[in-house]
């Protein structure tokens, strides 16, 4: 295994820090982004669009969302203006880091007639690698989830490795719990522990703003050296700590998650999926916004001259019917079929394959369900209504 992978895989806990803590400015932070650019990276940040919070290419601090937080609940997502300046002051929008690692849609390969002669093109891994700016504890376990599946195993995912290899993580420590997070109950935030090159911890105070900061990889010590800093004083890590501890008391959800694998087991034929199935549109949104859901599909293509063919793959969706259609129909015909696949995969057999959750409790499901279906709720009237059936 590479040192790329080692370093975003290894368990939480496990971080071994390169450097002590250091502060650096607002004007520091330009510096970081500029360092990147400089040293080849494509750098991609959270920054407004349509009124949400979205992850594009920046260039400087003025695009990202200096004064912006996001209210979310249950099928409910909106900006509103804090009283401070944070720049880092929100929870988490609809995409993903998934979007730039395991791309939305991929072309695989391409076919071109001229004349006689036909050739196969295959796509061009991306030519610039990426630097991710304020990657949350559950993003960075997303990520390392995504790493087993698509890396691991026999036969790994080449598009995704040459996305993921390479890229630098600048991680912060979330200041502000959504109303639908509940990522300490999946023990997955919100502090970043692992995985990153860089991580901060935005302090705003009255006379300004500042980052406690630390390297956690050899990359992450070389880009930090070339910063102006200084080391954190005392009372900066204590308010450093202080911004943690109060965001793990404001988590918007809970879910216990200690015994879901087997509490969904013993529940495969209760009255609650017939429930949730009268509320569930199966539109994907889940699915789309989840930040490990990796399922794709192929698709062909040709122009209508027959000199070019192609063959992409794009982000499919346990929801569709065509999913799971074989040979006489679809095999999970109903919502209720389609929702209990999803949960059940989410929160219990992905386990079995793959040693992990594949839940890192971000709320995003919960945010952008049109009807507002609450993944923590559903456990909890099947956990409490005591059933063992199935």
């Amino acid at each position: 295994m590479s040192l790329w992978m080692t370093r975003l895989s290894q368990p939480p806990g496990k971080r071994h820090t390169m450097v002590e803590k250091v502060t650096v400015t607002v004007d520091a932070l330009q510096a970081l982004l500029d360092q990147l650019k400089g040293r080849g990276y494509r750098v991609i940040g959270p920054t407004v669009r349509d009124q949400t919070i979205v992850y594009d290419e920046i260039d400087s601090l003025a695009e990202l969302p200096r004064g912006w937080t996001d209210e979310q609940e249950g099928g409910h997502y909106r900006l509103v203006r804090r009283e401070d300046d944070a720049l880092f002051g929100f929870a988490v929008g609809p995409h993903s880091w998934k979007k730039f690692l395991h791309a939305p849609i991929v072309e695989l390969w391409k076919v071109v007639r001229n004349g006689e002669d036909v050739s196969i093109v295959a796509e061009s891994p991306p030519d610039q690698r990426f630097a991710f700016i304020g990657v949350r504890a559950c993003e960075l376990h997303a990520i390392a989830i995504q790493d087993r599946v698509l890396l691991g195993g026999q036969y790994p995912d080449s598009h995704y490795r040459a996305r993921r290899e390479g890229a630098f993580f600048v991680a912060i420590n979330c200041g502000e719990a959504g109303g639908t997070c509940f990522c300490q109950s999946m023990n997955t935030g919100p502090a970043v522990e692992s995985g990153y090159d860089i991580s901060l911890t935005e302090i705003v105070t009255e006379s300004g703003r500042s980052f406690v900061t630390e390297a956690g990889s050899e990359a992450g010590l070389q880009v930090l050296a070339a910063l102006p800093r200084r080391p954190a004083m005392d009372e900066e890590i204590a308010q450093a700590k202080a911004v943690i501890s109060r965001t793990a008391a404001a988590m918007g959800r809970q879910m216990r998650s200690d015994d879901l694998r087997e509490l969904l087991e013993r529940n495969l034929d209760h009255p609650r999926w017939d429930d949730v199935a009268k509320r569930c549109l199966t539109c994907g949104n889940c699915t789309m916004v989840c930040p490990t859901c990796f399922c794709t599909s192929v698709e062909d293509s040709s122009d209508l001259a027959g000199e070019t063919a192609s063959r992409s793959r794009r982000w499919d969706s346990c929801f569709t019917m065509d999913f799971s259609y074989i040979h006489g129909g679809s095999v999970r015909a109903s919502a209720r079929s389609r929702y209990r696949q999803w949960m059940t995969h989410k929160l219990a057999f992905w386990v079995d394959q793959f040693g992990t959750s594949g839940c890192v409790g971000c709320g995003r499901c919960i945010t952008w369900c049109p009807v507002g279906i609450d993944i923590t709720e559903e456990v909890r009237a099947i956990r409490d209504s005591g059933s063992t059936e199935g």
